[in-house]
């Protein structure tokens, strides 16, 4: 059976629109007992633009999306669960609401 720990949901933003994604954020810390972490001024990890790692506890995803499809604004935002597989999370265990991007996987394929 599969175990998921936790889902990170990921807001991405161009870089020129990083103040008013640290808006949304701000309606998810206000909603939301969630850790949110630093807002990226330039691409980090596999994303490609801008972005920011909200963590959504297992029992809130359901929750969270509704609200999160009501509150997104102009961004897309990418979630995947937390297996401990990082290949799968980020190309299997996916949900997208807007644009899908292109990520850099190369960091999780084995050598």
């Amino acid at each position: 059976m599969l175990k998921i720990e936790n889902y990170h949901a990921h807001l991405y933003y161009p870089i020129e629109k990083l103040k008013e994604a640290k808006e949304v954020l701000h309606k998810v810390a206000e909603k939301f007992d969630f850790p949110i972490g630093r807002a990226w001024d330039k691409p980090v990890g596999p994303h490609p633009i801008g972005s920011c790692q909200i963590t959504v506890p297992v029992g809130q995803l359901d929750n969270f999306i509704p609200w999160m499809i009501e509150n997104r604004g102009e961004f897309d935002v990418f979630f995947h669960a937390n297996t401990g597989d990082d290949l799968l999370d980020h190309t299997q265990y996916v949900i997208w609401l807007g644009e899908g991007h292109q990520l850099n996987l190369d960091m999780f394929k084995e050598a």
